[in-house]
């Protein structure tokens, strides 16, 4: 690989930097505090960029400093913090870093799931705080007999319907289009599963699609019974509408890995005893971070070998010439 100028826009792993050192002459832009002046000196000489949503959304206007780049590695699955459609109109391939956290997400998706059913961290306070001295913890809801639908049901959706196979429950499934090669229940409309379920399970990408799939009439036919787990992007759900819901009983509970302004949680939420609350750690191990960290290296390598992106986003596909 040739000596390529690469930026990177916010830190990354030590296994990216030491990848991305050894094989380009690597910039940190964090490390500039007058970013407008140090971009109009470097920027033209970038064609590289990992970044991640550590950064926030890399849009137009950093593309526009960036004359000559020609391709941004995302760290993550999701890349709703990248303008993928200003990267398509400037010929720019975006990648990002999909299947290696799959297990990761789909295991914790199932510990989070029965972790709200089962009021695990509540169980654990109540005995820290010695109240099992005086009583014994109140009877839990239960996974038994539940009825689960999936909300995008892609790589990981699969993966986490794989491991619910395991518990006997029924299980569907909503997406843009029914998928012939899979035998759980599809619904064409979500409002329509969330009748016919009381568990959803949002595990669809982010960005302005989705944004507010999970509203207040989703959450009405989920029904005061209903659980709502999201381990996707927080802007698929409408955030104060949960909280109404959850305040008024509109369903039973939830479990959140994600929010809409993160890592601010709206304080509403995190006062309420019946959710279950997680910091965005569905991916979040030494092992998986590392094969998401390598990949968004790898991509940035392969392409200035020659070799093509390993991992080019549907919205910029490549083709070898």
């Amino acid at each position: 690989m040739s000596k390529a100028d690469i930026l990177m826009t916010a830190p990354m792993m030590p296994v990216v930097v030491d990848a991305l050192e050894k094989a380009s002459n690597l910039h940190r832009l964090w490390e500039h505090p007058d970013r407008e002046s140090f971009l109009r000196e470097v920027g033209p000489r970038i064609r590289g960029v990992a970044t991640s949503t550590l950064f926030g959304r890399m849009d137009a206007s950093l593309f526009e400093s960036l004359p000559n780049l020609e391709i941004v590695s995302s760290f993550g699955v999701g890349y709703d913090n990248v303008d993928v459609a200003e990267a398509a109109k400037r010929g720019v391939i975006v990648t990002n870093t999909p299947d290696v956290l799959n297990d990761e997400v789909a295991d914790l998706t199932l510990g989070l799931l029965l972790s709200t059913l089962r009021k695990i961290p509540q169980a654990d306070r109540y005995l820290r705080e010695g109240k099992w001295l005086k009583a014994p913890f109140p009877l839990s809801p239960t996974l038994r007999e539940r009825k689960i639908g999936i909300v995008g049901l892609g790589r990981i959706g699969k993966a986490i319907a794989k491991r619910l196979e395991g518990f006997g429950v029924s299980i569907s499934y909503h997406g843009r289009t029914r998928q012939e090669d899979v035998a759980y229940t599809y619904h064409p409309t979500l409002v329509g599963m969330a009748e016919a379920c009381d568990v959803l399970i949002v595990i669809t990408p982010g960005g302005a699609g989705t944004k507010h799939l999970i509203n207040a009439d989703v959450l009405k036919a989920l029904g005061p019974t209903g659980v709502l787990i999201n381990v996707a992007r927080g802007s698929v759900v409408d955030e104060q509408a949960l909280i109404d819901a959850l305040k008024s009983g509109t369903i039973l509970t939830a479990g959140l890995d994600v929010y809409d302004d993160e890592p601010r949680v709206p304080q509403e939420l995190i006062d309420m005893e019946h959710v279950v609350l997680l910091p965005h750690i569905a991916s979040g191990s030494v092992h998986t971070r590392n094969a998401m960290g390598q990949l968004v290296a790898d991509n940035l390598i392969a392409w200035f070998n020659g070799k093509g992106p390993l991992t080019p986003v549907a919205e910029t596909p490549y083709t070898k010439a």
